[in-house]
């Protein structure tokens, strides 16, 4: 897997996996879950043959304090899980963000709530952009819609990471982590223990220079508060910088359909029908869902705009895109729930009466 070109035909899963071995994943702790067991399982093998480190811990909890630990070390880090996986993560993302360590941390998400089902779904939109850790903080998350797009995100998520020294998510969903295409692949970073290294705020031993502190617990008066404004400074940037977006069709739409991950997908399709059937429509899909991009979708809000919201979930997403365009008059909502996923002609039926309705 030399070329810069080469394509090859591989699931979501396994794309994610490959990309966090060509982004540099040094360190890689998990636990099995459907719909992502493939992930795991890939880089089981994977990480062997590239002689870096794969542990299958013996829970999710253990999984995301080992990521903590060695990405104190410097480790560049990754773990994968499934919405309740990921739930048994909080405390250790919450202590990621809160100590500025960078890892990377994939959700292929499931039907819930509770262990729910094994389909794809995207009720777990709240837990990742409004902090489903405790505290004040925030990660970059992203969201998928092809297998290309597993494997490039996941890519750059370890650089993002890097650059903030926080948690990055991926947020994807079960029909995306085992649907298979053919993607195109980037070349392999060069990695070794030295260029890790190089990091000034790794714990690695002091001998011969200062000793160096990696904590989240502040107790003098105004410390922590102090160390918070710090954070915010750093999540402010964050949003200005990490804002992603599709729009499609959007210059003369007087329906937006708004979505993303498999929805988007979907969504696409819709428009194109739409647009053969001489309607006016277009598809505008957040890529970043924290920071969502406001003002971007704001933009494409007129007098004649409305906004239809396509969901795998009781209506999440939804609640950005009314803040967005500031007149809930305007924005309507299509969902399914349970690892249900919308029907094309459920929702042209949907589209066109919006479309008809003045």
């Amino acid at each position: 897997m030399k070329n810069k070109k080469e394509k090859i035909f591989i699931s979501g899963n396994e794309a994610s996996g490959e990309a966090a071995i060509r982004a540099g994943c040094t360190f890689y702790a998990g636990y099995p879950i459907t719909p992502q067991n493939e992930l795991t399982a890939y880089m089981s093998r994977r990480m062997n043959e590239e002689k870096r480190t794969f542990i299958q811990a013996e829970s999710e909890i253990a999984a995301i304090n080992m990521v903590f630990g060695a990405s104190v070390a410097g480790a560049q880090c990754m773990t994968s899980s499934s919405s309740p996986g990921i739930s048994l993560k909080q405390e250790g993302v919450s202590y990621l963000a809160g100590c500025q360590l960078p890892a990377v941390i994939i959700n292929v998400m499931r039907g819930g709530p509770g262990l729910g089902n094994i389909a794809p779904s995207q009720a777990d939109y709240f837990q990742a952009t409004k902090g489903g850790g405790h505290g004040d903080y925030y990660m970059t998350v992203l969201a998928p819609s092809s297998v290309q797009e597993m494997f490039d995100l996941t890519y750059e998520a370890f650089d993002i990471a890097d650059k903030y020294r926080n948690p990055v998510m991926i947020l994807a969903d079960g029909l995306l982590g085992q649907m298979m295409e053919q993607i195109v692949i980037k070349n392999k970073r060069e990695t070794n223990d030295e260029g890790r290294r190089t990091k000034q705020w790794i714990l690695d031993g002091c001998k011969g220079r200062k000793a160096r502190s990696i904590k989240s617990l502040f107790l003098g008066d105004g410390v922590l508060e102090k160390w918070n404004q710090g954070l915010q400074e750093k999540f402010a940037k964050m949003r200005k910088k990490e804002i992603r977006y599709e729009t499609y069709k959007t210059d003369n739409a007087e329906l937006i359909v708004v979505a993303y991950g498999t929805c988007g997908r979907i969504a696409r399709s819709l428009v194109d029908e739409l647009r053969k059937n001489g309607k006016k429509a277009g598809l505008f899909r957040p890529i970043s869902l924290w920071p969502f991009p406001y003002s971007e979708l704001k933009k494409l809000s007129n007098k004649k705009t409305k906004f239809l919201v396509i969901e795998m979930s009781a209506g999440q997403m939804v609640e950005d895109v009314r803040l967005a365009v500031e007149n809930d008059k305007k924005v309507y909502f299509h969902g399914r729930m349970g690892g249900e996923i919308p029907d094309d002609k459920d929702i042209l039926k949907i589209a066109n009466k919006i479309l008809n309705s003045r």
